[in-house]
């Protein structure tokens, strides 16, 4: 079975120039996990809800990321935790206008409408991701991702 037997043909995507707020709706709207990034009609990226979550994690070179106070230790924070406290704030205030460009993963694995689904789901499985964009003529013309791949191999039982 091949890719285009069970890829979507018309995967939701983003522009690259979009701010964070409008791919968080996308994903949202469309019930999905990630999409393809596009600069024009080029791919250049995949943007997850991972990827919008580590946004919101907060790293101090020193301590990894930042644990708030419970409420009964707030007279005992020592200043520099309110120092992160105010840059996480501050942070967070920005997060919705920050570009998909400046959040996306960049290390893209795609694969041909014409190649097989094993091999879709051997790249899949080796670098651990959730989807593939499908690129023919250097144009993004779907995605497969395992749950598609998962039916197609429903649908071949079926057809046995």
């Amino acid at each position: 079975m091949k890719v285009r037997d069970v890829m979507n043909v018309m995967p939701v995507s983003v522009q690259a120039s979009a701010n964070v707020s409008e791919a968080a709706r996308l994903l949202k709207e469309n019930k999905i996990s990630g999409m393809p990034v596009l600069d024009g009609e080029r791919l250049v990226g995949i943007v997850s809800e991972s990827d919008l979550l580590r946004l919101l994690s907060v790293e101090d070179e020193s301590e990894g990321s930042l644990w708030l106070p419970s409420p009964f230790e707030i007279f005992e924070v020592p200043f520099r935790d309110l120092v992160k406290w105010e840059r996480m704030r501050s942070s967070l205030k920005e997060i919705p206008e920050k570009e998909v460009a400046d959040v996306m993963s960049r290390n893209l694995h795609e694969i041909g409408p014409d190649d097989s689904i094993e091999e879709a789901a051997s790249i899949m499985t080796r670098h651990r991701i959730n989807r593939l964009p499908v690129v023919e003529d250097g144009r993004l013309v779907g995605i497969v991702t395992r749950g598609d791949i998962i039916s197609g191999l429903g649908m071949a039982h079926a057809e046995d």
